[in-house]
C-alpha cells in the first residue's frame, strides 16, 4: 500500500498486521479521490475507523489542510503514526485513541467548526455506519456542507438516512464493496 498521490506520492504505507482491518485496495482508493479530488484543497478531514490511517494520509497529500484520525485499536494508533511521521505530514494529523462514538462526543466539545469531509470505514454488516451517522447529525462535526463518505459492504442498505435528514448523493460499487456520498438533505 502506498500514498497514490501529492506531497507524499509513492511513499510506501505500513499495515496493520493480522486481520482487525481491511485497508481500501490503491485502485479502490485512486478511485475515490479521483472523484474526491477537487474538495480536498484546505479542508478538514475526519477519518473515523482509520485503520493504517492511509485514507487520511491520501487526503493531507493531496491538500487537506488538517486531518484527525480516530481507532481504537493500539496497534493502529501506533501505525497511523508511523505512517504520519513517515510521510512527514505528521504536522497536520491528530490521532485519537478510543471507541469511535465517545470521540465523537469528545470531538463535539473541542472543535469549532464542522468537518469538511468525514470518512467512515466500519467493521462491515454491523450497523456502525447508522450508530455512527445517528450521533453525528447531532453535533457541530456536521453541517449542510459537510460530505459523508461511508464505505460498506455492497449489502449494506442505507434506506433509513432519509429518517436522519440524510440523502445519497452518489453511490460507487465496486466488486466487493461500496462508496456511499452523504450530505444533509
Amino acid at each position: 500500500m502506498r500514498v497514490i498521490a501529492g506531497t507524499a506520492r509513492s511513499l510506501p504505507l505500513k499495515t496493520v498486521e493480522g486481520l482487525d482491518t481491511r485497508p481500501t485496495t490503491d485502485r479502490v482508493k485512486e478511485t475515490l479521490f479521483n472523484m474526491l479530488n477537487p474538495q480536498l484543497p484546505g479542508c478538514r478531514f475526519l477519518d473515523l475507523f482509520a485503520g493504517s490511517g492511509a485514507i487520511g494520509i491520501e487526503a493531507l497529500s493531496r491538500g487537506a489542510s488538517h486531518a484527525v484520525f480516530v481507532e481504537n485499536s493500539e496497534k493502529a494508533i501506533a501505525c497511523i503514526r508511523h505512517n504520519l511521521t513517515f510521510t512527514h505530514l505528521d504536522s497536520q494529523g491528530d490521532v485519537m485513541m478510543g471507541d469511535v462514538l465517545t470521540v465523537i462526543g469528545r470531538l463535539d466539545r473541542q472543535e469549532e467548526k464542522p468537518f469538511d469531509v468525514i470518512f467512515m470505514d466500519p467493521p462491515y454488516d454491523h450497523q456502525w455506519e447508522k450508530k455512527v451517522l445517528e450521533q453525528l447529525v447531532d453535533t457541530q462535526l456536521m453541517d449542510e456542507y459537510t460530505l459523508v463518505i461511508v464505505e460498506a459492504s455492497l449489502g449494506t442498505d442505507f434506506s433509513w438516512t432519509k429518517d436522519l435528514g440524510l440523502k445519497i448523493q452518489k453511490e460507487k460499487k465496486y466488486k466487493t464493496n461500496k462508496h456511499v456520498w452523504i450530505r444533509r438533505d
